[in-house]
């Protein structure tokens, strides 16, 4: 029987069996996608979390950013890091490098995936595997978190996300947010010559047609030529009324999700799976919730805090006015959140 089976081979996945492994756990990965495994995301990665990424051992290649940009028809702010620059990267390049740190370690990754999940007292079987624990890693519309009732039924218009990359020099070192009435606009520099382009709106369409709401970036991007399809996801918020069952914790997506506004999934995700690895090997998982609250709180409540005000028709229209005139408190909040 081995220490900790992982579901997903996604960050949150992978970075929890790399720690797992490092703490001379014995780990197995199950992921029935084939590597690298793309997902629509903003491709941001804060200095936080490629400094973690780091210390386990994950080479990263990217282009660096310094920094956020808020940008509506009137107005732009800019706030830059103190900490250190964020990372620009692929997502299929981040997978190809936790793929590359898992074959490493001689970390097995089974191409399978998790149907019925059973338990005892001190063990959990899945996938054929028996382990000590299991991590489900597993995405945004995790099916172990539904197979244990573990989601909560959302009320709220769900917002979803589109993403496509274009040829382009980037023009910025900064990643740009752009605002409209139809949500926002990310623009990242994930290469010399390439951006990424992801949009957060609960309104239906197509990327073309929700990027005729931002006619500045739209201008920037004339003639430049899309390098990948689009790709979306959502519904992006996930509500979650536990992370522990039994001896099953979820992780990243899996876990629970607010907004991609902040752009802190990948970050909350290995904060998240250091307490994780933390519960295994202390065998107190019933830990594992109040630690996962803990580490989490203040970038869901940030992240809680702008959708609200997003979804407050008089509110919205304010918020970059707002950062643009307090430049000092947006620059404390986007640093707070790095």
């Amino acid at each position: 029987m081995i220490d900790l089976l992982v579901a997903g081979a996604g960050p949150a996945g992978a970075a929890t069996a790399i720690r797992a492994a490092l703490a001379g756990l014995s780990v197995v990965v199950v992921e029935p996608r084939s590597s690298p495994i793309d997902k629509a995301c903003g491709e941001g990665i804060a200095w936080s979390a490629t400094e973690y990424l780091g210390r386990l051992g994950v080479r990263l290649e990217g282009r660096p950013f310094y920094g956020i940009r808020y940008l509506d028809a009137d107005h732009a702010v800019d706030a830059r890091f103190r900490a250190g620059p964020g990372l620009g990267v692929r997502r299929t390049t981040l997978q190809r490098a936790l793929a590359d740190r898992l074959a490493e370690l001689d970390i097995p990754v089974i191409p399978t995936r998790v149907e019925a999940i059973t338990q005892t007292l001190n063990s959990v079987t899945a996938a054929g595997i028996t382990a000590h624990y299991l991590a489900a890693a597993d995405g945004l519309h995790s099916p172990i978190r539904r197979q244990l009732s573990l989601g909560v039924a959302g009320s709220e218009e769900p917002r979803r996300g589109l993403r496509q990359h274009f040829l382009v020099r980037p023009w910025c070192d900064l990643v740009e947010v752009y605002w409209s009435a139809l949500g926002e606009a990310y623009v990242t520099p994930v290469a010399d010559d390439l951006v990424g382009v992801a949009i957060l709106t609960s309104a239906r369409g197509s990327f073309d047609s929700h990027l005729d709401a931002f006619p500045a970036l739209k201008r920037r991007l004339a003639g430049a030529t899309p390098a990948t399809p689009v790709l979306g996801a959502g519904p992006l918020r996930q509500r979650v009324r536990g992370r522990v069952a039994g001896r099953v914790m979820l992780v990243g997506d899996a876990a629970g999700y607010v907004d991609a506004l902040t752009g802190e999934g990948i970050a909350v995700a290995l904060r998240t799976s250091a307490e994780l690895v933390r519960c295994v090997q202390a065998d107190r998982p019933a830990e594992y919730e109040a630690a996962w609250r803990r580490v989490s709180w203040e970038c869901r409540f940030l992240t809680g805090s702008l959708l609200w005000a997003r979804n407050r028709s008089l509110l919205a229209p304010r918020i970059v006015p707002a950062a643009a005139r307090l430049p000092g408190v947006f620059g404390a909040i986007v640093n707070q959140l790095t």
